[in-house]
């Protein structure tokens, strides 16, 4: 093994590019994330798209001989489990490894439960990889290499935070880059799996160990930054640093593994939106599966969120095959592994993922069953997916609005507040699409080429803020072929590397200019809803809001100014006045002429920008009147009807899709008291949806079915149109047309 895998410093520096083309940083440093062509052109092996639902098996270090392997195949096929996902090593192996160090279960004896699993598994026509963990380790290795250890910033070794008796891994040096990769190689070896699937290999937070040091100071010329400022040179530097280490291990884990077995694969457990480390360009080059790690909500998320990540990793993915891994037990951060969700809970949120275009994944922690209560409905949630499977292999999604997110904004503008200031808003603007049953997708802020968003009428800009002068420019590009826009706050204020410019990077397309001063948090504001002293009639935008003069501000505003004339503008700014005492509850200027929302036909195009934070206040505030605005905004910047209407009460989750025969209509439904705090009770049913489904040209329905009620509904045809009834939803429903 070699010693030491310092950066070279030119090499680093040649394989560094943003999508906005080199950027210095300082200290000479430019930034990484680049793939090559020959990476992104690789052979797909064909066993990766084959399968349809994946099993995982997570052995805890006591199942070896405490199990029964014959009751997990018999799952494995009663659920018509095509792919598994089985424990093979890293932090511990389960099967007779002869690498010096590589720890094997004290249950193991002369055994080998994953060779019997893979075994079992290919029997029954299974693909097969096996999953490492690399994150944590034992005496045995501190001692004979403390340099492999994690360092925190005091300088300690870290031990590990659940099992104190391990320590920390730092994952950026030689433990992954030689012994896992040893370990890796062997799995493959001995066992001709398909894949390895690497968990919690990216690290366990910020590591000062002296391999960290020294290949970050070799490739930046800085030192290990100490605050998470991203306007820090070092703080930034590092960010990319991370990633760029990163990525090579992966490079190098793959090139072992097809060394090997020239199919087989690297996997690691990566990837997300705005707000994951690893940029998910790069990772969409890179990889020809993914799977989505978002096993279950937790806290105050949405029931939609599992939906979201199909969305996310499909903007970068195109058509590979995204697997949504989810969990039968709850997932706080108590981290009650062995617990098992309501039914409800399951069902739903495997559902929104299925809708989404991911294919289910069912992850096991251990292998004794300590409550048997998820069994049934993940196998009744398979049997159907199995019996639909047709309608389920997706070409592309028929959408044609599309939210646009950024991890650039999030590392760079966000920094430790990119959830409020970057997430926020982004759920804000899922949510209202979602209330408005508006079909779409996302696009990630570095791919805004034609290629990518080229089937789009309307992208919205949730303040992305941090924007280079390159994707400004395709983004006028895009306006210029017919495209609208929608964007909010401080979008293209900054450019990518969170610098505030003097001036919005679209001022052009917006028609306004920043004047330099940003107000907030506001209290007691609102908007004055306005009409045109002609016509007396309001804009659309403003449609179903008739009876009311006015409605609640936002938290932050920018001050604007317009670039040209805004006859009419439909929203004006009512200032805030004092919210206490009661007495003094009144405006003190209690009408301006000042715009708070910017409307512009040009042409085919549309641009609607909202100076203010309604999206972040959406989503903090949940008013009404705000998701009507947006609603409103998206559509009429749109300017089309949508590929389908669905007419009814309730919330639903509305995708799209079609397949080389056929077009589905997904519609799942979200109407739940615990839609947003879970976990869900019971399914609240909703009644008749009336179904309004626009053909593609040329195209003519041969047969329409309801793949969950498993009835043919009744139909009105005409030109171009399928109107149809679905009775009642329970959790899902599924319009399959034939062509």
């Amino acid at each position: 093994m070699n010693t030491d895998h310092r950066v070279n410093r030119r090499e680093f520096l040649k394989s560094t590019a943003l999508a906005g083309g080199i950027a210095a940083i300082g200290n000479g440093f430019i930034s990484p994330l680049s793939t090559t062509a020959d990476e992104s052109a690789a052979s797909h092996p064909a066993w990766f798209d084959r399968p349809m639902r994946w099993a995982q098996l997570t052995l805890v270090e006591n199942d070896p001989g405490n199990y029964d392997l014959q009751f997990w195949l018999d799952y494995f096929k009663r659920t018509y489990s095509d792919a598994a996902c089985l424990s093979a090593g890293g932090c511990v192996a389960y099967y007779p490894t002869k690498i010096p160090l590589h720890h094997r279960s004290q249950w193991l004896g002369e055994t080998d439960s994953f060779g019997d699993l893979v075994a079992g598994c290919r029997k029954l026509g299974m693909v097969v990889i096996a999953r490492t963990d690399p994150h944590a380790t034992y005496q045995d290795v501190f001692e004979a290499h403390p340099d492999w250890i994690a360092v925190d910033a005091g300088g300690k070794k870290r031990r590990h935070w659940a099992s104190p008796e391990m320590w920390v891994t730092c994952a950026l040096g030689p433990y992954n880059f030689e012994f896992m990769t040893e370990v890796t190689k062997e799995i493959v070896s001995l066992y001709r799996v398909d894949g390895i699937f690497i968990n919690r290999w990216d690290g366990s937070g910020m590591c000062y160990c002296e391999h960290c040091q020294r290949n970050f100071k070799t490739a930046s010329g800085f030192d290990l930054p100490r605050t998470d400022n991203p306007q820090d040179p070092a703080r930034r530097a590092h960010i990319l640093w991370t990633q760029q280490r990163l990525f090579d291990l992966w490079r190098l884990w793959d090139a072992e593994v097809r060394k090997i077995k020239p199919d087989a694969r690297v996997i690691p457990n990566t990837g997300g939106g705005a707000l994951s480390s690893l940029d998910m360009k790069s990772i969409g080059e890179l990889a020809e599966t993914l799977m989505a790690d978002r096993q279950a909500r937790h806290g105050l998320s949405p029931i939609w969120a599992s939906g979201k990540s199909g969305k996310e990793y499909r903007s970068t993915m195109g058509r590979k095959p995204i697997i949504g891994i989810f969990s039968v037990g709850l997932e706080e951060p108590y981290r009650w592994k062995d617990s098992v969700q309501s039914e409800s809970e399951i069902r739903i949120w495997v559902v929104d993922a299925i809708a989404n275009g991911m294919r289910p994944w069912f992850t096991k922690f251990a292998a004794v069953i300590h409550d048997p209560r998820w069994l049934k409905v993940v196998e009744d949630i398979y049997k159907w997916h199995h019996r639909a499977e047709k309608y389920l292999r997706n070409e592309a999604p028929v959408a044609r609005v599309a939210m646009v997110y950024s991890q650039q904004t999030a590392w760079f503008y966000g920094g430790n507040q990119a959830r409020q200031k970057v997430e926020d808003p982004a759920s804000g603007i899922y949510h209202a699409l979602i209330e408005a049953r508006i079909p779409f997708e996302l696009v990630h802020d570095r791919l805004l080429d034609p290629e990518h968003i080229g089937q789009f009428k309307t992208l919205i800009l949730p303040n992305i803020a941090a924007l280079s002068d390159q994707q400004c420019d395709q983004l006028r590009d895009f306006v210029k072929h017919g495209g609208s826009i929608v964007a909010t706050y401080e979008t293209s204020l900054y450019d990518e590397w969170g610098v505030r410019r003097k001036d919005f990077g679209l001022a052009d397309l917006f028609g306004v200019s920043f004047t330099g001063k940003t107000e907030g948090p506001m209290r007691n504001s609102y908007l004055q809803l306005e009409r045109d002293p002609v016509t007396g009639k309001r804009h659309p935008i403003l449609a179903g809001l008739e009876e009311a003069p006015r409605i609640i501000n936002g938290v932050w505003r920018v001050e604007v100014e317009a670039r040209g004339k805004f006859p009419n503008a439909p929203l004006t700014l009512i200032p805030s006045y004092p919210d206490l005492p009661m007495e003094k509850v009144y405006p003190r200027v209690p009408k301006t002429d000042k715009p708070e929302l910017y409307i512009r036909e040009l042409e085919l195009s549309r641009i609607v920008y909202f100076p203010w934070d309604i999206d972040r206040t959406f989503w903090e505030v949940m008013a009404a009147d705000h998701g009507i605005l947006l609603r409103n905004a998206i559509e009429w910047a749109t300017n089309e009807e949508k590929p389908v209407t669905v007419t009814g009460a309730g919330v639903l989750d509305v995708t799209v899709w079609r397949q080389k025969t056929s077009m589905t209509v997904h519609l799942v439904n979200l109407t739940n008291a615990m839609m947003m705090k879970g976990p869900l009770r019971e399914l609240t049913p909703i009644t008749e949806q009336l179904v309004r489904v626009r053909l593609p040209k040329g195209k003519k329905a041969r047969k329409v079915r309801l793949l969950v009620a498993d009835k043919t509904p009744r139909l009105t045809r005409s030109e171009g149109y399928l109107s149809l009834t679905v009775p009642s939803i329970l959790d899902h429903e599924v319009v399959a047309i034939d062509w």
